[in-house]
Parts: C-alpha cells; structure tokens; sequence
C-alpha cells in the first residue's frame, strides 16, 4: 500500500555546508595535503549547529547567507522551522527555504515541497508542491523522487503512470529508502508498473524490514509465515512478528499471540499470548478466533497476563521490589500531646488574639 512519507530535514544527514572560510596558510598543512591530499575545509556554522549551539550557528552563516549562499540559507530555514534557538517561524523557515531553493539547494526544495504540500508556512498548493518535488528529483535528492512515484501512482499532480513511478521507486529503493524499499517490493509482488517477481518483492521488504520499518516488518513476517516468495519459515516469520510487536503494531501484537496460543515457531506460552491480546485491545483491535485460543487460561495467568500488558514495555512492580520504610525514633511514651484544636488543653490564662 501507497503512503505518503513525512520527512524530517535532518541537517545533521546531509553533506557539509558549502561555506566554510580558507584555512590559514600553514607549512604543516602544506606537507599534510601533500601526503594525503586536500582537506575539508571546517565549516563552523555546522559544526555549530550538529552540537546544539543554535545562535552561534545562526551568527556564523547569516553574513554568507545574505551573500547567497544557499547552504547557510538552508540551515537558517532549518532553525526557524524547528525552532532552534530561535521562536519557530514558519513563515520565515519557507522564505529562506525560497532563496536556497532559488540557489540550487535541493534539499531546500524538497523541504519547501513539504511546506507547499501542508500548508506550512505558505499557502497549501499541491501543484507547485509537485513541482518542486519534480525539480529536488531531477537534481538527484532521494526523498523527492520517492514522493514523485507516489504522485505519479496518485496521478493528480503528476501524469497517472505506474511504469514511471515504478521507476523512481526502485531508484529510491536502491538508495536505501525503507519507505521506497518497502513499497517497490508491493508494486514487484503485485505487478504494478512492472512485471511480477515475488522472489524479488520479498527481497525488498526484507531489507525494508532489517531498517525497521514497522510494516515492512509486519509483511514480511506474513510473507515467511506462508511462503510466498520466500521459503516458508514460521520460526523466521515468529521472530518478525514478535520484533513488529515490540514496536507497539497492533495487527503484529494479536499475530504474535495467536503463534504463542499454539506454539507455532514459538514456544507455547499462554500468558504471553495474552498480553499481546490485551496490548492489541488496547488500540481497538480485537479478535475473536484469538479469544477462543485463550479460552482456557487460568484464571490467575489471565490476572497476570492483563497486569503486564498494564505496565508494558515496564515490568509490574511486585512485593519483593518494594522497599518497606523503616521506622526511626522510639515509640512516644506516657500520655501523648494533646491535639492543637482541643479546646479544653489550651493554657487556662490565654488571652484571646486578635486574628
């Protein structure tokens, strides 16, 4: 199934900004380049940046982003967007992603796709959110290019074709994109836009599902559970679904209790089994096959099993970790104090006060 990614900007992902200043001219450095060649230059605003000192990045790539740099024009959007340092403005973040866009900075195209796509900080404008996706594409930028095949599935701001977003899925996909990963080994297993491989859409949700993505997880565990492009594997599809469940996936959680209900690539364990049932519950999942598996649980198993999934993924306090308070001080001995609103104990030559 399609889905629309949300992406974060992670600045902390992408190459270096093109800003850096010249190093001084130093016979040590000479000698160094010569041996293994030209460094990097330092950039300070990142390097500011990646370790939180947000203002400082902020006064380093103003002067170069006033300039045009279209780096340090990316990294001021980034802090105004998230709110580093600086109040959140979106506004602000989508005017600079603008000027970086202008520059050639793909990955402020992307981000201003985003911002066109939501509405955020810019009026909500699909088609030129499509647009910029089209042109963060084009120049290389990953992300975009997953985003574009979903548009060209969804065919209203990109022409309906299946062959072409099948394209730019894979070419995401081979770049390590678990989203494009896991939706290219769907389109592979159903035929979308391109020949069907079974073996090879199986594939694609295994590496989706090693990345941990949740779905690609809870699919591919299905996928080993019936064989279907891969070997059939019920200990292997046991594992999936359990690491699925883990994660908080309602569907992999009553999954992964029907394998303990039966002891099916798991070991039998009816209180486990239970748990994830009421974890699943919990986010309105119910199941009445997964039910009539339990139906013979002890009772004080059952009592357990719905303590646990209480305090999940914590374990339930017991009796031996709760530290009893010790007493300090003796006991009060002979007549104990009389209480401060007893009338008749106030002293027999008290004046009255005055509140």
């Amino acid at each position: 199934m399609m889905r629309r990614l949300l992406l974060v900007i992670l600045l902390a992902l992408t190459p270096p900004l093109a800003m850096a200043q010249d190093a001084p001219d130093n016979p040590a450095d000479t000698i160094s380049d010569e041996i293994f060649g030209p460094r990097v230059p330092t950039d300070e605003a990142f390097g500011a940046f990646q370790r939180g000192y947000f203002l400082t990045a902020l006064e380093l790539a103003l002067p170069r982003a006033e300039q045009g740099d279209a780096a340090a024009q990316t990294l001021i959007a980034e802090l105004y967007a998230k709110g580093l340092g600086v109040a959140q403005n979106d506004q602000r973040a989508a005017g600079w992603y603008q000027l970086a866009s202008n520059g050639g900075d793909h990955l402020a195209t992307f981000a201003l796709a985003l911002a066109y796509q939501d509405g955020i900080g810019v009026p909500k404008n699909r088609t030129r959110a499509a647009e910029l996706f089209n042109k963060a594409a084009e120049a290389g930028y990953v992300p975009a290019k997953y985003n574009m095949a979903l548009l060209h599935v969804e065919g209203v701001y990109a022409s309906p074709s299946l062959v072409t977003a099948a394209e730019l899925m894979k070419e995401a996909a081979d770049a390590e994109l678990p989203e494009a990963q896991y939706d290219y080994g769907t389109m592979l297993i159903e035929g979308a836009g391109l020949a069907p491989n079974p073996a090879e859409g199986a594939r694609y949700i295994g590496l989706a599902a090693e990345q941990n993505l949740v779905p690609a997880q809870v699919d591919y565990a299905t996928l080993l559970y019936l064989g279907q492009g891969v070997d059939k594997d019920v200990p292997g599809a046991a594992t999936w679904y359990g690491r699925a469940a883990e994660a908080g996936n309602a569907v992999a959680q009553n999954r992964y209790a029907k394998l303990l209900a039966v002891g099916e690539g798991v070991t039998l364990n009816l209180e486990d089994a239970a748990m994830w049932r009421a974890l699943a519950r919990r986010q309105g999942l119910s199941d009445p096959s997964l039910d009539r598996l339990l139906v013979s649980i002890p009772e004080a198993d059952l009592a357990r099993a719905e303590e646990r999934a209480r305090f999940w993924p914590s374990t339930p306090p017991s009796v031996e970790t709760v530290l009893e308070i010790p007493t300090t001080g003796a006991e009060p001995q002979g007549n104990a104090l009389p209480a401060p609103t007893d009338a008749d104990s106030a002293p027999s030559g008290a004046a009255a006060q005055d509140p």
